[in-house]
């Protein structure tokens, strides 16, 4: 199977979007990463995504919408929920709610791993809304990369990895946010941080009260990127690093440590908004240039855990646990 490249104009998209009625999957962009989309009320077609990734079954996928009353079609709106999705969407946040069960067109249970709950969101790029509105259905989409592999934030990262695995790809430019969404669960009493991401904790606070966070990883997965390794280039990760070794690359931030060799600087001046965005685009760089160069690891200084250094500290430290076997 060829994968088709597509351009963001309202043509290819709705080109795009006749892929995805007929049970395809279409890479495309959004704020975060680019997801990798199909028809979320289509089971074959939300099986296509787990194969073209190869995604394990038990991990769930987050369910996009094209606006606010589409999704509260097919989950539960709490007061909480409500105000979040008011404050926040479209944009970085997914959120963890109860599926309706009285609908006329129901979520593949693929997609949400047979869970009785759903993470739903709706993305800010005029693409991605775009695609969704003109297939006419909700959109079931991960990232647009293999299995625990680095995210992509570029339509090129996609067709690296995917090509002939998928139908097409929408190449709308580099991702301006640059990491996955902040899934918060709002299934049960207390919201709980699944996943930090580009809505900070310091944003969701203040309207959400106490929110617990650092859990271990669950045992049982309700929402993505919850694996302890994930977002992992080939070459080892090594974190919070003061020194560097000869045969490391060196993903700086702030001030570089001296290093002679192969280097990247997520941002110079220490913003962690462009740290983000530069993030897996400077993984997978060093990745890349190490291993042709015989590098044996990447060694990472140190990142605060404040605003979005939480995300990025997340990814880091999954990219950087024992690979699954």
């Amino acid at each position: 199977m060829m994968t088709s490249l597509f351009s963001d104009s309202i043509s290819e998209i709705k080109q795009a979007a006749t892929i995805i009625k007929q049970g395809g999957v279409v890479a495309f962009g959004t704020e975060t990463v680019y997801g990798l989309g199909a028809d979320a009320t289509n089971s074959q077609a939300v099986q296509r995504i787990y194969q073209a990734k190869g995604r394990p079954s038990f991990n769930p996928l987050i369910i996009h919408f094209s606006d606010l009353d589409h999704v509260f079609q097919f989950v539960i709106k709490t007061e909480l929920a409500h105000e979040l999705a008011l404050k926040f969407w479209p944009g970085a946040l997914t959120l963890v709610l109860q599926q309706k069960k009285n609908t006329n067109t129901q979520i593949s249970p693929i997609a949400t791993a047979n869970l009785s709950t759903m993470a739903v969101r709706i993305p800010s790029t005029k693409v991605a809304r775009q695609l969704i509105k003109f297939s006419q259905k909700p959109i079931a989409a991960p990232s647009a990369n293999s299995s625990g592999k680095i995210s992509p934030s570029t339509a090129q990262h996609v067709f690296q990895e995917l090509n002939h695995k998928i139908d097409a790809i929408i190449d709308s430019g580099p991702c301006q946010v640059g990491v996955e969404s902040t899934i918060l669960d709002l299934s049960n009493n207390v919201p709980t941080l699944l996943r930090p991401g580009g809505v900070t904790l310091e944003d969701l606070i203040p309207i959400c009260g106490p929110i617990i966070s650092n859990q271990p990883i669950e045992t049982k997965i309700i929402a993505p990127g919850q694996l302890s390794s994930h977002y992992a280039p080939h070459l080892p990760v090594r974190l919070n690093c003061h020194e560097i070794f000869p045969d490391e690359a060196l993903l700086a931030f702030g001030p570089p440590i001296e290093h002679t060799g192969l280097s990247k600087n997520l941002s110079n001046t220490a913003n962690l908004e462009e740290a983000a965005q530069n993030l897996f685009a400077y993984l997978r760089f060093l990745d890349v240039q190490g291993r042709e160069l015989g590098l044996k690891g990447i060694a990472v200084m140190p990142i605060p855990k404040t605003g979005l250094g939480l995300a990025i500290c997340d990814r880091l430290t999954r990219a950087a646990a024992p690979r699954l076997a």
